[in-house]
C-alpha cells in the first residue's frame, strides 16, 4: 500500500520541480524583458553606497536612513518632469491642509518652465498682480536664497506664510533681461473667477474676463453672459488671458455652453489603459446662442484655459486672438504612500479634439497680437481699477472686436444672401405649384 503513495508522492513532487523551472524561466525572461535584472543589480550597488554613506561619511548628523532614502527618492522622481514629485510625510500634510484652507501668499501661480522657477500668471487683486510681478517672469531668488535646482514645492511653501509678512523675490525679466527685487507682503487669497462683464463702449460686443476655473466658475458665467445677452450683443470676447487654469470639470461645463451636446472636448491618455478617458459636453443645461465668440489667450493661459481654448479652436466654435498660451498639458496624481508620504506622479497628457498636444506645445492664435509687458501692466491695472479704463488701449482685445464686427458683417450678408435665395426658391416653388394640377388634369383626360 506504501509503494503506490510514494510513487504518488514522487509524481506530484517532480511535477512541482518542473513547474518551479518552468516559473523560474518565465520569470527570468519576462525581467529580462522588462529590465528587472538590471533594477535589482543598480538596487545592490545603491544599497553599497548608503551603506558607505553611513559607515564614512563626515558629517554624522546628515546620514539618518530617513534623509538618505527620501532625498534619493526626491532625486528620482525630479529627474523625471518638473511636475512630478516625491512628498515626505510632513510636506503631503501640508498640501492637503493649504487645498482645503486658507493661506497667507503672494497671489501667483508658479511652474517649473526650462528648469526655472516662473511666474505662469498672477491673479487679479492679490499682492503679487498690484506689486507688478507679471506672467513669464522668473524667480530667481526667494529671500535671498537661490532657486537654482529648488522643487516646486518648496518654492511654494517659501512664498507662502501668515498673512501680512513680506517675502523678496529676485525677478529677472526675460523680455528685457531686467533683474530686480520685490518685496511684497502675503494676504489671504481670495478665490476669484468671473469679472469685468460688460458691452464694450461704441458696440454690440459683449467681454467678459475669467480668471480661473474654480467651482463657481461656470455659473458665475452663465450669469455674466445671460445679463450681457438681455443687453442685446451680437457676439462675445472671453478673456482668458493670465488664467492659470485650475478645474477640468469647470472648463468641461464651460465648454459645454457653445457646443452641441456629447461633442468631444478633450482626452487624456498614458501609458495605462486606465488613463484614457474622454470628456465630452454635457446634454443637459444652458447653451449660449450660435453667435460669434473670441478668446484672448497669453502666454498665462494655462492648464484648464488651455484646453477651453483648444477645444474650441479645433471646432471653430471660437476666433483666437493673442499670444501663445502656457503649454501645461499633463495630468498628475497623487498616491498616498504606507508611511504618510506621498509620489505626485504625471501619468497622462491631454489631447484636444484634433489630438494637438498640449504639453510643451501651447495652443497658438489664429490672430497673433503681441503686447509688451508694460502694455500688459497697464490693461491689468485698468481691468483692477488702478488707471481708468478709457485711457488705456488693448491692442488685442480691439483686434478681437474687429474681427467680430466683421465676422457679424459677413454672417448678416450671409444670412441676407439665403433670406433672397430662400425667398426666391419659395416664389418658385408657390408657380410651379399652380401650374401642377392644369398639367396633372390634363394628363389624366388623357388616359383610357
Amino acid at each position: 500500500m506504501k509503494r503506490p503513495r510514494n510513487l504518488l508522492l514522487a509524481a506530484l513532487a517532480a511535477i512541482l520541480v518542473v513547474n518551479l523551472v518552468v516559473g523560474y524561466r518565465v520569470y527570468s525572461e519576462e525581467a529580462e524583458r522588462t529590465g528587472e535584472n538590471e533594477a535589482f543589480e543598480k538596487i545592490s550597488v545603491m544599497m553599497q553606497v548608503l551603506y558607505l554613506i553611513r559607515k564614512d561619511y563626515v558629517n554624522a548628523d546628515r546620514i539618518s536612513y530617513r534623509d538618505l532614502i527620501y532625498n534619493a527618492m526626491h532625486g528620482m522622481v525630479r529627474s523625471l518632469d518638473p511636475f512630478s514629485d516625491f512628498m515626505p510625510p510632513d510636506q503631503y500634510d501640508s498640501m492637503v491642509e493649504t487645498t482645503e484652507g486658507e493661506f497667507g501668499g503672494l497671489g501667483v501661480i508658479v511652474s517649473m518652465k526650462d528648469d526655472v522657477l516662473t511666474i505662469v500668471a498672477p491673479i487679479d487683486g492679490t499682492p503679487g498682480s498690484r506689486a507688478g510681478l507679471q506672467a513669464g517672469d522668473q524667480i530667481l531668488k526667494i529671500e535671498g536664497e537661490s532657486t537654482e535646482g529648488i522643487k516646486l514645492d518648496h518654492a511654494i511653501k517659501k512664498m507662502r506664510g501668515e498673512p501680512g509678512t513680506k517675502v523678496t523675490l529676485t525677478i529677472r525679466r526675460p523680455a528685457t533681461d531686467e533683474v530686480r527685487d520685490y518685496t511684497v507682503a502675503r494676504a489671504v487669497i481670495p478665490v476669484l473667477s468671473v469679472k469685468g462683464g460688460r458691452v464694450l463702449p461704441g458696440t454690440r460686443v459683449g467681454y467678459v474676463r475669467v480668471i480661473q476655473f474654480s467651482d463657481p466658475t461656470a455659473d458665475e458665467l452663465r450669469q455674466a453672459v445671460e445679463k450681457l445677452e438681455a443687453e442685446g450683443i451680437d457676439s462675445l470676447v472671453i478673456d482668458l488671458r493670465n488664467n492659470p487654469g485650475g478645474l477640468l470639470t469647470s472648463a468641461v461645463e464651460i465648454c459645454s455652453y457653445f457646443l452641441e451636446p456629447n461633442t468631444l472636448i478633450v482626452s487624456t491618455e498614458g501609458r495605462q489603459p486606465s488613463q484614457k478617458h474622454e470628456y465630452r459636453t454635457q446634454k443637459r443645461g444652458y447653451r449660449f446662442p450660435r453667435k460669434p465668440v473670441a478668446l484672448l489667450i497669453n502666454g498665462g493661459s494655462a492648464s484648464a484655459a488651455e484646453i477651453m481654448a483648444g477645444c474650441l479652436k479645433d471646432w471653430g466654435r471660437a476666433i483666437l486672438v493673442g499670444e501663445k498660451t502656457f503649454g501645461k498639458g499633463s495630468v498628475q496624481n497623487v498616491i498616498p504612500l504606507s508611511d504618510g508620504s506621498a509620489l505626485r506622479l504625471t501619468t497622462a497628457m491631454y489631447y484636444t479634439p484634433s489630438r494637438r498636444v498640449i504639453h510643451e506645445h501651447g495652443i497658438a492664435p489664429d490672430i497673433e497680437v503681441k503686447l509688451s509687458m508694460e502694455e500688459y501692466r497697464a490693461v491689468f491695472e485698468a481691468e483692477e481699477g488702478l488707471r481708468p479704463v478709457d485711457g488705456t488701449t488693448d491692442r488685442q482685445l480691439q483686434r478681437a472686436v474687429e474681427v467680430l464686427k466683421s465676422y457679424d458683417v459677413y454672417l448678416k450678408g450671409t444670412k441676407d444672401k439665403f433670406q433672397t435665395l430662400r425667398e426666391s426658391a419659395a416664389a418658385e416653388a408657390a408657380a410651379t405649384a399652380k401650374e401642377t394640377p392644369a398639367k396633372d388634369d390634363a394628363a389624366k383626360e388623357k388616359k383610357p
